[in-house]
């Protein structure tokens, strides 16, 4: 069945239009505590990031889990892999993140995990969309669900982090540019880099409800890259709203994405003996990045976008390495969803163990340029893509022209009314070209 409200990461929108409103929140939390919770009443988990509107939706699913009879244990503003932990180790029967990650303010939306921290299976989601569909029927008074604060959720988090780590690596004397994005991570992500002994200098770190993604963060990291430059720090790094996803700078302010932060981990384990098979990335992913890892003689497959595809392909094949050039990372040793924090500390891992700078560590890999276009699409166009011969015909044209040496890629967003128009080769000019040539047919086929 084709699910009306989950996307590629959960339920997202615009505070205020449907669905993303109180009321459908309060019977998405009924829902979802008749499916995850039924008669367990060990709580479901809720975290949230620092919009605004984060208030009024944690309430509103508090109300609905309750009247489903399901016990809420509250964390506060915390980073979404945070949530994922802390579902598992407080034994929760799931976990819910009130969060649109890289998103402005004005959107939110609410992603599950189920009780092993990890997201959910689409038949699972199925079950809530169908639930969502019964009358609303509160349970009697006596089963009504009981909320509870988690003072200490932060230290639990802080520890986890720390963790993740062998331990003796210490960041003594590492000069760090810390961008949280004033989102999730703005007290957790400075307390586990300065607790293992890391300089830190903090942007992006007062949340006002208005502010998260604006300005700062992994989706506009120039502020991180500036500051590294002006303050003379040994690397930046740059998180998102909500924690899941990274990205770096060097000492030379130059940008270090996931595909690059990837390699180096990759290759840092090939070395060592410890790298579990191979490595998963997405159709996205940089073609250098796959010819460095054949170099290697490091296996790579490529999913569609999406961390829960990553996650599902390194499960099949029983690897636990894999990621996006988004900065969205999983290392499956180390924690059961992408986490921002955690990735980043495995990079400094790499740096601390072989005595080298985050600028000689990306030497290894040479991206091919490319050029994303994002084309805003109406409703009737989006349902559209995939069924256009005109632009079918455009993407065989540009194919053609570059001749074996680049890739197309066009993808509806999982969030967002766009399609993104995607084109990667040796030659950046004439990728450039072709990807406004491309997008051109795009717009005018499919509207906006």
């Amino acid at each position: 069945m084709s699910r009306k409200y989950f996307g590629t990461d959960g339920v997202r929108g615009r505070v205020g239009v449907h669905p993303i409103t109180a009321d459908w929140i309060m019977r998405l939390g009924r829902a979802a505590g008749i499916v995850l919770a039924g008669n367990d009443k060990r709580g479901v988990v809720i975290g949230k990031d620092t919009r605004i509107s984060g208030y009024m939706f944690e309430s509103a699913l508090e109300a609905g889990l309750a009247a489903a009879g399901a016990n809420v244990l509250l964390l506060g503003p915390m980073p979404t892999p945070a949530v994922a932990y802390l579902t598992r180790t407080l034994y929760a029967c799931a976990g819910i993140v009130i969060s649109a990650s890289h998103n402005p303010y004005e959107d939110n939306g609410i992603k599950f995990f189920s009780a092993d921290g990890e997201k959910l299976e689409d038949d699972v989601e199925q079950a809530i969309e169908d639930e969502m569909d019964q009358p609303f029927v509160t349970v009697a008074s006596a089963e009504v669900g009981r909320a509870e604060r988690v003072d200490d959720a932060a230290g639990r988090y802080i520890e986890f982090c720390k963790g993740t780590v062998p331990f003796g690596t210490l960041l003594s004397g590492m000069k760090i540019t810390l961008d949280c994005a004033n989102g999730a991570t703005y007290k957790v992500a400075p307390a586990v880099l300065r607790e293992l002994g890391a300089r830190v200098r903090v942007i992006g770190n007062t949340p006002d409800g208005l502010n998260i993604n604006d300005g700062y963060g992994s989706t506009e990291p120039q502020a991180m890259q500036e500051h590294v430059i002006q303050n003379g720090a040994d690397l930046g790094i740059a998180l998102d709203g909500d924690g899941d996803r990274v990205v770096f700078s060097d000492e030379d302010g130059q940008l270090v994405d996931g595909d690059e932060l990837l390699y180096i981990i990759a290759s840092a384990r090939k070395a060592a003996g410890t790298l579990s098979g191979g490595v998963v990335g997405t159709v996205m992913t940089n073609f250098g990045l796959e010819l460095a890892f054949a170099d290697l003689g490091i296996p790579f497959v490529r999913t569609a976008v999406g961390d829960r595809h990553i996650h599902r392909e390194l499960n099949e094949r029983g690897w636990t390495l894999g990621g996006e050039a988004s900065g969205h990372l999983l290392s499956l040793d180390r924690t059961s969803t992408g986490d921002g924090i955690v990735s980043a500390l495995l990079v400094l891992e790499v740096m601390v163990q072989s005595g080298k700078s985050l600028k000689e560590l990306r030497q290894g890999i040479q991206k091919f340029p490319q050029t994303m276009i994002n084309v805003p699409v109406s409703e009737s166009g989006r349902q559209l893509f995939g069924k256009s011969s005109v632009i079918d015909s455009a993407v065989q044209e540009v194919e053609l022209e570059l001749n074996g040496k680049g890739r197309v890629i066009l993808r509806p967003s999982g969030t967002e009314p766009l399609i993104r128009v995607t084109l990667e080769g040796a030659d950046p000019s004439q990728v450039e070209r072709l990807a406004n040539q491309l997008a051109d047919t795009v717009r005018a086929e499919l509207g906006g």
